[in-house]
């Protein structure tokens, strides 16, 4: 189990030196932030970071060069409500599928509580019309290193995770796939492995309590170190 952390200040890189081997941190919006701070995080731990929030086919290598690990791409790809295959492969032969995770972050439709969840661009306002189920995932999985999957309907919620979702995600993705949305305590860390058949990763952010949540990232990280010895 990877558990990484979904926003990272740029000041406080105490990670570095805390982070167990294989998990990984993440700058989820650059746009929120200056890119010459981000830079400054991606030569704080060259390799170690994933970066993504307007990420197009013109900055990705210009990342990539920069020290992130990978670059995370949602809107750019996913474009007028569906996928933009131009787009997509242009990404992939400039980094390469290695280098790229496709962001899926997904909500149902509202109203409809038991459906589909389907990708959500700009800022998880947008529906799109590709619902993330297995021939979606089995499709994309041969253009991409990783998915992350953003819960969006519980996400900073702190109100625990989409369990279904996370069925899913376990059952049918070909590739490494990261949950992310609604995590409250560490009960849910074992939740996600279970629920997942051990194939999902978590992502945590605010429930951590050094962004002011009530989850000890230093029992995150112990409990890391004791799943992967």
């Amino acid at each position: 189990m990877i558990i990484g952390v979904r926003e990272v200040s740029t000041s406080e890189m105490l990670y570095p030196s805390t982070i167990p081997d294989a998990a990984s941190l993440l700058i989820s919006n650059i746009q929120s932030i200056q890119n010459k701070q981000a830079k400054s995080a991606l030569a704080a731990y060259p390799n170690g970071l994933q970066i993504g929030g307007g990420i197009t086919d013109k900055n990705a290598l210009e990342w990539i060069s920069a020290g992130a690990s990978h670059v995370i791409v949602t809107s750019f790809v996913f474009h007028n409500g569906q996928i933009d295959f131009d787009r997509l492969n242009s990404l992939v032969r400039i980094i390469g599928k290695e280098k790229l995770i496709l962001d899926l972050s997904c909500r149902r439709k509202v109203g409809d509580i038991s459906g589909d969840y389907y990708v959500v661009t700009d800022r998880w306002q947008t529906y799109t019309d590709v619902a993330v189920n297995e021939s979606t995932l089995q499709m994309l999985g041969s253009y991409c290193s990783e998915f992350l999957v953003h819960g969006v309907e519980n996400e900073g919620k702190r109100c625990g995770i989409l369990e279904d979702l996370v069925v899913l995600l376990g059952k049918y993705s070909p590739l490494p796939v990261t949950y992310a949305g609604g995590v409250k305590g560490m009960q849910d860390l074992e939740r996600v492995k279970e629920l997942g058949l051990g194939k999902v990763d978590l992502t945590i952010g605010s429930a951590l309590d050094c962004f002011g949540g009530d989850i000890s990232y230093d029992e995150v990280v112990e409990w890391h170190k004791k799943e992967n010895p």
